[in-house]
């Protein structure tokens, strides 16, 4: 029988922590009975909410004496909180006693820290933060989503490589078809860096469609859609934003009198289906590319479903081995370019 897929939990990160990451942890051993999970933080907290839950070669608890809040700075983390349960949850990755690691905690703080720790891929100046967001063809992948504020055309040509072999692993997409975002798909929009990476990817042999715009994202036509944190983050936090209103004033139009209420019955069924397209705790965990190892951010604020659907994506991206195919298809590009 082969080892187990092994991923560490940082269980004390994020806005609720293990009051989430512990039952998110339990109800994930249930569905995949081919997952080993090891909870990180306080070993004290973390026994008592496991409970009755056996702790064996399938779960079991490290201990970390500290934590890093949601506020704190990267650098300070990174130099003060060298037993936090999210640099724990990391070293494991390094140290080969985990596949990969999932945390919902600070954003900069688990980038700074994966960096330091993991290191970067050969031929990867950045790494880069992609996710998948709802499409009327079922789904798109955007990255950069906030890890890179300012992008060369060079920055921008790595990561269309890094989301194509992370899509075409994760996803089983033979060419996954990739999107430059821009403010226009005419050939004299954009700024200098997207248009140098405009050329980059015209010359390369990726499947690139060429610009896309932000509404482009949602209806399809392409599976990556590549832009600099600074843009990604952006769209990503409008498009949650859009969902979430668009299903409060469905549910406050539809609850306003007896004969809407009477509608709303009857639309139930449907608008269960609609919910559940568009809710974003299903297309939770965004992967951190290009480094060393894998490593997932949760939303801050998951609930229990959400960073489940987190820990799923670090188990496909470590059956995949999505960093081992990332090296070796940024090797080739950077071959054939230097070959032209």
């Amino acid at each position: 029988m082969s080892k187990p897929v092994t991923i560490s939990l940082d269980a004390m990160g994020g806005d609720i922590g293990a009051e989430v990451v512990v039952p998110a942890a339990l109800g994930y051993l249930k569905q995949d009975k081919e997952t080993a999970l090891i909870l990180v933080g306080d070993e004290k907290i973390l026994r008592e909410m496991v409970g009755q839950h056996p702790l064996d070669d399938r779960l079991r608890i490290q201990h970390a004496s500290q934590t890093v809040g949601m506020g704190e700075l990267p650098s300070k983390a990174l130099r003060n909180k060298k037993d936090s349960s999210m640099r724990v949850a990391i070293g494991l990755v390094k140290s080969g006693e985990a596949n990969a690691c999932v945390s919902a905690g600070n954003s900069g703080a688990l980038m700074a820290i994966s960096r330091f720790v993991l290191k970067m891929l050969p031929n990867i100046d950045r790494p880069a933060m992609i996710n998948a967001l709802p499409s009327i063809e079922g789904q798109t992948f955007m990255l950069d989503l906030g890890a890179n504020v300012d992008c060369s055309a060079e920055h921008l040509f790595q990561f269309a490589v890094m989301g194509s072999e992370t899509v075409a692993a994760v996803t089983d997409t033979i060419r996954p078809r990739i999107g430059l975002l821009n403010i226009g798909q005419e050939e004299i929009k954009g700024n200098e860096q997207v248009k140098g990476a405009h050329e980059l990817l015209l010359q390369s042999p990726l499947n690139y469609v060429g610009y896309v715009e932000g509404d482009d994202i949602y209806r399809g036509g392409t599976d990556v859609v590549v832009a600099d944190g600074f843009v990604g983050n952006i769209a990503l936090k409008s498009s949650e934003g859009v969902a979430k209103m668009i299903l409060h004033f469905m549910k406050l139009e539809l609850g306003r009198n007896l004969l809407t209420r009477s509608v709303g019955l009857i639309a139930l069924p449907v608008l269960r289906k609609l919910h559940k397209r568009i809710d974003h705790r299903r297309y939770n965990g965004a992967s951190l590319l290009g480094l060393r190892g894998i490593v997932i951010k949760s939303h801050g604020g998951a609930d229990k479903l959400a960073f489940m659907n987190a820990i799923s994506i670090a188990r496909k991206e470590v059956s995949s081995d999505v960093p081992g195919r990332i090296a070796e298809q940024v090797k080739a590009h950077l071959e054939k370019r230097e070959i032209a």
